[in-house]
């Protein structure tokens, strides 16, 4: 790249790597450029995950059949977002990609934590918390309220929780949503997500 392409940005992480080209005519050139280079390395590109991707906002609008791509747990794809003279436009921007959503869903299922009624709800927080604060950190950084359906779903498990450990919530799913709702109003630095899905006004749902 150095050598052949200087005026092409790219950024790699293991043997993933984002190449950013201008036109059509240069992206042909550096895909065939690549082949050649890979194939004098006694290697090839992958054949799926290599794909020629159209940014797609709103100053390129043109129809192409891939216009989103995943990389480090991410999806860029077109989003609407609010514009910062005000308004709403299209940007070419990222977010929680499904795959890095669907693998965060299934360790909350692994915790089990509706079954640990051995525990309080403090212990759950502390025994938890660094894997939810680390998900925060790394995937909130763009489009955080892609998070949110992901982290909602700790809450439900949660109130499964409170609904058997205590007896005067058993068999009460409304119910066990209220007192969970009420915790996090009174506690929002207890869980990790709390401040950010519920901080500002916003409010816990228990429909």
């Amino acid at each position: 790249m150095r050598r052949n392409f200087p005026d092409i940005p790219f950024e790699r992480y293991a043997d993933d790597a984002i190449c950013h080209c201008r036109t059509e005519g240069q992206v042909t050139a550096l895909r065939a450029a690549l082949e050649r280079r890979f194939a004098d390395c006694g290697l090839t590109l992958h054949p799926d995950k290599t794909k020629i991707v159209y940014c797609r906002d709103e100053s390129r609008r043109e129809n192409h059949p891939t216009f989103k791509f995943d990389f480090l747990g991410y999806c860029f794809r077109p989003r609407i977002v609010s514009k910062r003279g005000g308004g709403m436009g299209v940007s070419f921007s990222p977010a929680a990609s499904t795959s890095a959503l669907t693998a965060i869903r299934r360790t909350i299922r692994s915790w089990s934590m509706h079954r640990r009624s051995d525990k309080a709800l403090d212990d759950l927080a502390r025994m938890f918390n660094s894997h939810i604060r680390g998900w925060i950190n790394y995937y909130g950084r763009f489009c955080p309220s892609a998070l949110y359906p992901t982290l909602q779903h700790i809450d439900l498990i949660l109130a499964r929780w409170a609904a058997g450990k205590f007896k005067s919530l058993r068999g009460r799913k409304r119910r066990s949503r209220h007192w969970l709702a009420r915790i996090a109003r009174h506690q929002p630095r207890l869980f990790a997500h709390w401040s950010l899905l519920y901080g500002s006004g916003r409010t816990m749902g228990a429909g």
